[in-house]
């Protein structure tokens, strides 16, 4: 069997979970020779040594497997982050979400914040990696998901700039942020999850019955710990819930911004206000 012909066998099998079945089955190929992309174009004719190998990946990924957790990482901007079972898979819509952070550090020269939920580590490499003087303290309640942070923010070269604590929101954090950015569990608890997020830790996924109660926990924290500015994604059906519990703290309505598909997906809180 050709490299070709088990691409193509592979994008067969693949049609049945992946909305780009020839590109998943290219990608699942790279990880399995351990080759680039284009190698393959450039080889397809060349026979195969170990298609079982190959096949049994396609096999996982057919299971609903991310194909991240297959290849072990993901790409987040011009990043390229470790990732694995026990963290959450850093997911296009939240590079929104540094989008908004970023405007508001630029904005107003900010030196010092916090990031809640840390995960693989993206938001606050890429935040690092776009202002050098920026300080980050980013926390997140699972010691699986800080190992793979640690390991991102070490290949990154940002151990003096991005400090991880294992914690709940910011307990045990003494220093007031300027700002706290989030990406925090938001799905409630009754919403059927597709079977290729069960694969992903339940912790960074559910938000509580309805899905906004941590994002109320973390509005409460950054306006008791008087932080100036607070920056979280959501869930696009969360717009009304947002503002009514800001206004009910006489808080500042919310800014939101929208994803690709025109659906609120995050917001802004000056905390003190305009």
């Amino acid at each position: 069997m050709t490299i070709e012909e088990a691409l193509r066998e592979g994008a067969v099998t693949l049609a049945s979970v992946a909305d780009r079945p020839r590109l998943e089955a290219e990608i699942l190929m790279s990880e399995h020779l351990g080759r680039e992309r284009v190698w393959l174009h450039m080889h397809s004719d060349r026979k195969m040594e170990d298609p079982k190998g190959y096949f049994a990946l396609v096999e996982r990924r057919c299971k609903s497997e991310p194909i991240e957790y297959i290849t072990g990482r993901v790409s987040f901007y011009d990043l390229q982050l470790e990732v694995g079972p026990g963290v959450l898979i850093a997911r296009p819509e939240t590079e929104l979400l540094v989008d908004m952070a970023a405007k508001i550090v630029g904005k107003y020269r900010l030196t010092n914040i916090c990031e809640i939920g840390v995960g693989s580590g993206a938001v606050s490499i890429m935040l690092a990696k776009m202002f050098p003087e920026l300080r980050i303290v980013a926390t997140d309640i699972s010691e699986k998901a800080l190992a793979y942070a640690r390991k991102n923010v070490v290949r990154y070269g940002l151990e003096d700039r991005i400090e991880l604590r294992q914690a709940d929101l910011l307990e045990g954090i003494e220093t007031v942020p300027e700002m706290i950015v989030s990406n925090p569990p938001y799905i409630g608890e009754r919403y059927m999850l597709p079977h290729s997020l069960r694969y992903e830790p339940e912790n960074a996924l559910i938000g509580g019955v309805c899905g906004d109660e941590l994002l109320q926990r973390i509005i409460l924290t950054a306006k008791t710990r008087n932080v100036p500015h607070l920056v979280c994604e959501m869930g696009y059906d969360q717009r009304h819930p947002i503002v009514e519990f800001c206004a009910e703290q006489h808080l500042p309505e919310p800014k939101f911004y929208r994803d690709l598909a025109g659906l609120d997906r995050g917001f802004y809180v000056r905390m003190s206000g305009e």
